[in-house]
């Protein structure tokens, strides 16, 4: 030991301080543009890139907060049963399932809540793509019929924010079987008088795009969202052609006529709670007067009589 490492690199140490941590979150890299973005402007901009405008993945219970009136409250789900086939491929589809648990902090890929959007109330049911894909098996299927009941109990519309890879392929045809019953659930809805209106982020393919995704009164679609069902390069595969540039974006399904309409994150709140005023015009119109009785019809008028005609010799 000597001077240095007894005297100098203990004085080294209280001049300067332990070293700080530095969280590894505090700048998030734009994957369109490349641009570096600080974590605090991206939540102030909604995670929507500042510098290109693109739109970024975010996960339900932010998506809801984003859009529904502060207060809005998370509905409990019932319990689909876990693992039904005992599937297994490189893991126990049991171990994936509850991995996926604990990262989301939720049971399955939707997150279901009522609230309001400006003071409207609407019963929400958000994807959770983090969550295998966003995948559809028996717990999604349940969980967008239980939002389609609670739309119905509570005679408030339905808006579903989609964000999928399409049916679960660990339980088989017991996802398959979540297309028919949600698009059943939604027709529910629709039987109910009540607006369903259906927002695609990026990326909604597979079995959702193929079932309720698709039957909403309004659809919507955020900038850029992948929409489709099969992958674009299968579909070049199978009919032997190129496909246009843009194919399956938001943009270009609008321009087909498949969309309504394609808003920016920031101005979803306002546009949904304008489209429901809209769509529930009807019921805050007053009483129209009664219509006035028809008045009794009045006799033709009798035709002029013809003048006599003159006799011989008049």
């Amino acid at each position: 030991m000597n001077w240095i490492s007894e005297w100098a690199l203990p004085k080294i140490k209280t001049l300067f301080g332990a070293p700080r941590e530095v969280p590894d979150n505090l700048w998030h890299k734009c994957s369109a543009c490349e641009q570096m973005v600080f974590h605090r402007d991206l939540e102030r901009n909604l995670h929507v890139c500042p510098h290109c405008g693109h739109h970024m993945r975010i996960g339900a219970r932010q998506r809801l907060d984003y859009t529904l009136d502060e207060g809005w409250q998370r509905i409990e789900l019932p319990k689909a049963p876990a693992d039904p086939l005992r599937f297994r491929d490189q893991r126990r589809y049991g171990d994936r399932l509850r991995e996926a648990q604990a990262k989301a902090g939720q049971e399955d890929a939707v997150v279901v809540a009522h609230g309001a959007i400006e003071g409207i109330r609407v019963v929400a049911a958000a994807f959770e793509f983090s969550f295998m894909g966003g995948s559809m098996g028996a717990g999604v299927g349940e969980a967008i019929v239980t939002a389609a009941r609670l739309a119905v109990l509570q005679d408030s519309p339905l808006i579903v924010f989609t964000a999928s890879g399409g049916a679960r392929m660990q339980e088989g045809a017991i996802s398959l079987m979540q297309m028919p019953r949600t698009v059943i659930a939604t027709r529910m809805v629709k039987e109910a008088g009540l607006p369903f209106i259906v927002v695609l982020s990026d990326p909604t393919t597979g079995g959702v795009t193929a079932s309720f995704a698709m039957l909403g009164d309004i659809q919507i679609a955020e900038p850029g969202a992948m929409i489709g069902f099969a992958g674009a390069r299968v579909i070049e595969q199978t009919v032997r052609e190129k496909l246009p540039d843009g194919f399956q974006r938001a943009e270009y399904l609008l321009e087909h006529g498949i969309l309504d309409m394609v808003v920016k994150r920031g101005e979803m709140r306002a546009t949904l709670a304008r489209l429901i005023g809209l769509l529930r015009m009807p019921e805050r119109l007053p009483d129209m007067p009664a219509e006035p009785e028809p008045m009794t019809a009045l006799p033709a008028p009798a035709a002029p009589a013809e003048p006599e005609s003159a006799g011989p010799g008049a």
